[in-house]
């Protein structure tokens, strides 16, 4: 196992999770919070699997900021460069669940401190021993944290690190699809990583046809991609082989993080392999076929229980998984 470390930045925010699903928000009763944002639970994932992560944001100084740091903390993220500041709160999302898990949002972000997190407080001494950089287009917006993220993949980048795009697209939080769409293709040429669902596969690229969009994806300089498909599993992408995983069919109790859930695992998997710059293009499809199918079993498990993070499993919890 490499001791490389992952290093994620972006969102950290409170999700509420309604008290049951199969309703619309005026139907609910009670909400429960939970730990969320893309980057937090990327890195919550690889932190649970043994892996070393380190978060960068910023928080508002307010018990749901302070609620977060602890989490992440008790997590085994390294927290010692989260910004906490009072000129702005803590992101806060209210989430309902359709009857088959799916999610819709309602977000408290107008703006959040998170959005305020400049370049100046990118430390780079947080990019030593570097497997990878990991980021969402959530944060990608014209606001500080746009230019922390350049700096973040420029101290990456100069430390040999793999970088790993998730766009995660949020339509709810941009003026517009124009600028979300201009955004994630002004920062897909920077990662070496591209992770896409079935659902954002069109808007990002023009085509539903996965197969069709992957010559442009990979002329951009993308060496590999993961493609998620829900119920109908993964794929996984190089432009000299592939590999797929069948999710197995399980009873679906929510699916925040779920997405979250399948790339941190699988960059988790791809360190343990010793995956790096320089070899990443080579990788075998006997790999890339294994990552999947731990990272299918991650993710098979967290949909199993409620919220992102605390779904999560460590890695005794899916190696007992796959035995049974």
């Amino acid at each position: 196992m490499s001791n490389r470390k992952l290093v994620s930045i972006g969102e950290a925010l409170i999700d509420f999770i309604p008290s049951r699903k199969g309703c619309d928000f005026d139907d609910v009763d009670s909400f429960f919070p939970a730990v969320g944002g893309a980057p937090a639970n990327v890195c919550a994932a690889f932190s649970k699997l043994g892996g070393s992560a380190v978060f960068l944001t910023q928080l508002g100084d307010d018990p749901f900021g302070h609620k977060i740091e602890r989490a992440l903390d008790k997590t085994g993220i390294d927290t010692s460069h989260i910004s906490f500041t009072d000129e702005a709160n803590t992101a806060l999302a209210f989430v309902s669940l359709a009857a088959d898990g799916n999610r819709t949002f309602s977000f408290y972000r107008k703006p959040s401190a998170d959005m305020l997190y400049t370049a100046e407080k990118v430390d780079k001494d947080a990019f030593e021993d570097l497997f990878a950089l990991h980021f969402c287009s959530v944060s990608l917006g014209n606001f500080p944290m746009k230019d922390a993220h350049r700096r973040a993949i420029g101290y990456a980048k100069e430390n040999g690190a793999l970088i790993s795009f998730d766009p995660n697209l949020r339509f709810m939080l941009w003026d517009s699809k124009e600028a979300l769409r201009e955004a994630v293709l002004e920062f897909i040429p920077k990662a070496d990583i591209l992770k896409l669902s079935d659902e954002e596969l069109e808007f990002i690229t023009g085509t539903g046809d996965i197969e069709k969009a992957l010559p442009g994806i990979f002329a951009s300089g993308v060496k590999l991609v993961l493609y998620t498909c829900g119920k109908n599993g993964m794929f996984a992408y190089t432009g000299k082989v592939k590999a797929r995983a069948i999710s197995p069919k399980v009873e679906v109790v929510d699916t925040t993080g779920a997405g979250d859930a399948s790339i941190g695992s699988f960059l988790w998997k791809l360190n343990d392999f010793g995956i790096n710059t320089g070899n990443i293009e080579e990788i075998s499809e006997d790999m890339l076929k294994q990552a999947l199918e731990f990272s299918t079993v991650f993710c098979t498990i967290s949909v199993q229980h409620k919220g992102a993070i605390p779904s999560y499993p460590t890695l005794e919890q899916v190696n007992q998984y796959k035995t049974t």
